[in-house]
């Protein structure tokens, strides 16, 4: 006899957690909701409830461990994109980073929707509602202190970093002031990392978020949605032809790879794409896997002038236990890039004069991201052991206009998509990088504070040191050579062109979204929080519905 639950939920990570629990818990009279995941239950997994062990965890059996396509902005490189496979997706195995991001790109989210709801000030309550602040006398007007996601900060921890007090003079030397508090909505400055962490260990949304009342299965992994004549989702079916009812929804929450690969699997996007592979087109739309975007970062290894000192990750003396409670790191930068060096390069890309109107310039933009991490390790080319002798810095484009796609490679959902993240396609995406970089090398070796910590930079054998006055040239081909994900994928699916305001996909009734392929622009953000909010979002738009 087929199974029957009032909401299917696939994909167990933070969105589908967090809607599941709430659903579970809120729904009147109680409703039955199943969550599917294809990955395994980690509760008891020996690395991941340390979040500093998280790096271990990528590659692993709980990581889908994609590929992109060739990059051909990027030397011809296939790229590494994570994505978790276990029950708490994403957050069983993401680095813990809590950034909320800034007011004006949530508010560029709600311009283009048209909906205020989407806004920061319409965001502001189900962030504070998701959070457990480590600050209890902080301003509630814009942080929650009764969430079920805690946070942490360096100083909370006790976490006493010996590079602390120069690395923060060295930016201020470099004109970067320190700034309170990174998640009020305005991150441009110099702010403390923030995690969600509880006394230094990683919080799973599927442990954080009560799922007593909601029906699990894990290992499974869904074939496609179920849509009957009426174009309506009725249930899931399984890999093995086990088919699963809805009586009520169906919500995707499957993640930015996933989810638009199972909307595909299921007759939902490009009929041409679905076609190619013996798919028939339920729901024509050739937006599914389109506006695919991430963040990109550019890293750099740094030899220490006194590494006797104990100043990294891996030095004999690295030995206090508080210095684990965390990321190895004080702080993020966020900055943005000169407005006109920006309008020539979005010229290039946009083929026209940009005006002042233009929304990366109309007002200063957290453009990109810089960490200095008091850690660094390579395997070859340069070979730098952990061993405290390192440091590494990072740069971070967060407003990308490059687009990518995510589509189907066969018809088998054990396929992974085919993922094209078409990374550094754009003049302002490249512009953006090297002024970031600039920016970190000014700090490191031009500062008084700078030139103390650091000696040299350490490179592989195809380049020399680079220097703040480095050429465009130079720093094209360092971005070519060592760029990677920062893993903050999303857009595949986004508001406006797949789902509604209101994350319901546009054709089909009883389906929706609930993940960061809903996400229509980049934000100068880390996705997880966005996504949690967006999980809380989507259980009260089910529940408003009075025939759900």
């Amino acid at each position: 006899m087929e199974e029957e639950f009032d909401y299917i939920v696939v994909g167990a990570g933070i969105g589908g957690s967090v809607v599941a629990s709430r659903l579970s818990q809120a729904a009147k009279p109680s409703r039955s909701v199943l969550l599917i995941e294809a990955g395994p239950d980690v509760t008891d997994h020996p690395l991941v409830p340390d979040g500093m062990k998280y790096s271990r965890l990528l590659h692993s059996e709980i990581d889908w461990d994609y590929k992109s396509i060739p990059q051909r902005h990027l030397n011809n490189r296939a790229c590494y994109q994570a994505a978790g496979k276990a029950l708490g997706g994403g957050s069983a195995i993401n680095g813990g980073g809590w950034l909320r991001g800034d007011i004006e790109d949530y508010n560029d989210w709600a311009r283009l929707v048209n909906d205020q709801r989407w806004s920061y000030e319409g965001f502001l309550p189900y962030f504070c509602k998701t959070e457990h602040h480590h600050d209890e006398t902080v301003d509630t007007a814009i942080h929650g202190t009764a969430g079920p996601i805690h946070t942490e900060s360096v100083t909370s921890t006790g976490r006493k970093y010996p590079l602390r007090r120069q690395v923060k003079a060295a930016w201020a030397s470099a004109g970067v002031h320190e700034i309170s508090d990174m998640n009020s909505g305005s991150p441009l400055g110099l702010g403390e990392i923030i995690e969600n962490r509880q006394k230094g260990m990683r919080q799973l949304a599927s442990a954080a978020y009560d799922l007593s009342k909601v029906k699990i299965r894990t290992e499974t992994l869904v074939k496609c949605i179920t849509i009957d004549g009426k174009r309506r989702a009725t249930g899931v079916e399984l890999l093995d032809g086990t088919t699963l009812t809805a009586k009520r929804e169906v919500i995707l929450s499957a993640g930015a790879y996933r989810t638009p690969q199972i909307l595909m699997l299921s007759g939902i996007g490009s009929k041409d794409v679905l076609t190619s592979f013996n798919l028939d087109c339920e729901i024509e739309n050739p937006e599914v896997g389109k506006n695919f975007f991430d963040h990109f970062a550019v890293g750099q290894w740094w030899k220490l002038r006194h590494p006797e000192m104990n100043l990294a990750v891996g030095s004999a003396g690295w030995t206090d236990p508080s210095l684990f409670r965390g990321l190895p790191l004080d702080f993020v930068a966020t900055q943005p890039v000169p407005r006109d060096g920006l309008r020539q390069a979005l010229a290039v890309d946009e083929v026209k004069v940009v005006s002042d109107g233009h929304p990366l310039i109309s007002s200063p933009r957290a453009h990109y991201e810089t960490y200095i991490v008091y850690a660094a390790s390579n395997a070859e080319n340069p070979s730098i052991p952990l061993d405290g002798t390192h440091i590494t810095t990072s740069v971070v484009g967060m407003l990308p206009t490059s687009r990518g796609s995510i589509t189907l490679t066969s018809s088998d959902p054990n396929d992974a998509p085919l993922i094209d993240p078409n990374y550094c396609s754009t003049e302002a995406d490249r512009y953006v990088l090297r002024e970031g970089l600039r920016k970190i090398m000014q700090v490191i070796q031009e500062t008084p504070e700078g030139k103390e910590i650091v000696e040299k930079e350490t490179v592989g054998n195809d380049f020399k040191p680079h220097a703040a006055d480095a050429s465009d040239d130079e720093l094209n081909a360092l971005i070519r050579h060592k760029g990677a994900t920062l893993y903050h994928p999303a857009g595949s699916a986004s508001m406006g062109k797949v789902v509604d305001m209101e994350l319901r996909v546009y054709g089909v009734e009883n389906l929706r979204v609930c993940d960061a392929s809903v996400i229509p622009v980049p934000l100068a953000a880390h996705y997880q929080v966005c996504t949690y909010a967006i999980g809380e979002k989507a259980a009260e738009f089910v529940l408003k519905n009075k025939s759900h």
